[in-house]
């Protein structure tokens, strides 16, 4: 994990970003920016391109909550999981860690 301190005015911002790792997808890991419980932007590595652009467009700006019940159980085919199930499930570790 990699943690980034913004200073703006006299506010002090702990923004954080979390590299996970996925299993099970095409796409091999992602980057989540996140502030305040909240997703600033997402990047995936590898994968359908299009698509895991499309989807890191479309959580910017959601809460963490709100995306993990949105994507949670979405399959990828005959695969028990998907890229969004995996961003999902890793936004629920970070949660569960207290991130």
């Amino acid at each position: 994990m990699r943690v980034r301190a913004l200073a703006s005015s006299s506010l002090f911002v702990m923004i954080m970003i979390k590299t996970m790792k996925m299993s099970g997808t095409c796409a091999t890991s992602v980057d989540a920016d996140i502030e305040d419980g909240v997703v600033k932007s997402v990047k995936f590595y590898g994968g359908c391109d299009g698509n895991l652009k499309a989807i890191s467009k479309l959580v910017a700006g959601m809460r963490t909550d709100d995306i993990i019940n949105m994507l949670d159980g979405i399959k990828c085919g005959r695969k028990p999981t998907s890229c969004p199930d995996q961003l999902a499930k890793a936004l629920k570790a970070l949660k569960a860690e207290g991130a």
